[in-house]
């Protein structure tokens, strides 16, 4: 296209607005990181971050896409994109997205663009097959990890899916009564896990080898808070704190959300920092309890009245839990998504985010119904489910040119 005289001269002037608009809009997020500093010390050789809250209604600077720039959903019924129980998705690096399609058991391979390539696994006991498909991760070489089964165990998927083995971590065989559950894998193939009895409010956290054996343990923690009623069923308590295990940068943050306190161990268990953000505990009401209770699915046959009944024995939290979930992102941040309460609906899930110290950077806005597998240095993945419960797995471009 030709330019005019007046096209470069709009140029020439437009240009030094616009570094003169980045100037002020960086200076003003350095002033609101300046306010949100942390108050930092060391006690004992543990560094602890004590971070105010950000205000309500700011947000970092960071940009997600209006839209997906891709999504793996239905196309003319064609069966590797009818997804059904999705436990898990990743992006490889040369942009290849794996699904964990839980409701076939099958790692099902898409290119950038969301185009089908290839499926493995499937239902079974056989070499790469799987019962129960619970999750996938990154293995060194470009590998996949992916388990699967009550018994933890582990099958590597080289970077174009062929199965090369399959490990267990489970000792001995030792399964009933376990809960057990790989969470994590690191850059030199080892695998982070928890595990724990179903009637304990405790968990041990453990890295275990390429072959499933200890390499080392990293203690006993906070679990979850189950309850035996007296006819001898187990249920967790009303409102009830919820386990947190990742990998962070070189640290491990283990805990729980019934307080705004996350601890960061290195991989021999050693605590080394603690981070903290201002939170005011929010007691938990009857009409809590009842909206809980409402948005319980009875079992077939029983009535509302049956399950209220069923619940007049349970414990209730003192306190709502101080937030829902955590991730670490590709670029070493950690991102801490804030309660959902009944009655205060938002219009998108809402995140705070701290930098690789952990001081808090602000909030973030994520799009709405997207359960994140993964952030990485420019996207979100996840899965995306609409009104009528149809899956599809979606990759939103994240910009972070103004955090």
């Amino acid at each position: 296209m030709k330019r005019t005289p007046a096209d470069w001269l709009i140029r020439f002037y437009a240009a030094p607005l616009l570094l003169s608009l980045a100037v002020l809009s960086c200076q003003a997020e350095n002033s609101q990181a300046g306010a949100l500093a942390a108050q930092v010390r060391d006690s004992a050789g543990i560094r602890i971050l004590e971070n105010p809250r950000p205000p309500d209604g700011s947000r970092v600077g960071w940009r997600i896409g209006p839209e997906p720039e891709v999504s793996i959903e239905e196309r003319d019924d064609e069966e590797p994109y009818l997804l059904s129980r999705v436990t898990g998705a990743m992006r490889l690096p040369d942009g290849r997205i794996v699904v964990a399609n839980g409701g076939t058991n099958e790692l099902r391979y898409f290119d950038a663009l969301g185009t089908h390539l290839s499926t493995r696994g499937g239902n079974g006991e056989g070499p790469g097959e799987f019962q129960n498909l619970l999750g996938i991760r990154s293995w060194p070489g470009d590998s996949i990890a992916a388990w699967y089964g009550f018994r933890a165990a582990v099958s590597v998927f080289d970077s174009e899916g062929n199965h090369g083995r399959s490990f267990t971590m489970a000792d001995h065989g030792e399964t009933r009564g376990f809960l057990w559950r790989p969470m994590a894998t690191t850059g030199d193939g080892r695998v982070l896990v928890r595990w724990s009895r179903e009637e304990e409010d405790t968990v041990m956290v453990q890295f275990r080898d390429g072959e499933g054996q200890v390499h080392s343990s990293l203690g006993t923690h906070e679990g979850l808070e189950p309850y035996i009623s007296p006819d001898g069923r187990l249920f967790g308590k009303v409102f009830e704190r919820a386990r947190v295990l990742e990998l962070w940068g070189s640290l491990v943050v283990i805990g729980t959300t019934s307080r705004y306190e996350l601890k960061a161990f290195t991989h021999d268990g050693t605590l080394a920092r603690v981070v903290r953000l201002d939170h005011e505990p929010r007691p938990v009401t009857d009409s809590d309890v009842d909206a809980y209770i409402s948005g319980i699915p009875p079992m077939p046959g029983q009535s509302p009245q049956q399950l209220r009944r069923q619940f007049r024995s349970v414990p209730v939290a003192e306190h709502f839990p101080a937030f829902n979930s955590i991730i670490a992102d590709g670029a070493g941040h950690l991102w801490v998504r804030e309660y959902d309460f009944h009655d205060e609906e938002r219009p998108a899930p809402l995140w705070t985010v701290f930098d690789v110290q952990g001081q808090v950077l602000g909030l973030v806005e994520t799009p709405k119904d997207l359960e994140i597998y993964e952030i990485g240095e420019d996207y979100i993945l996840g899965k995306y489910r609409d009104e009528l419960g149809v899956e599809s797995v979606q990759l939103w471009p994240l910009d972070r040119l103004r955090g």
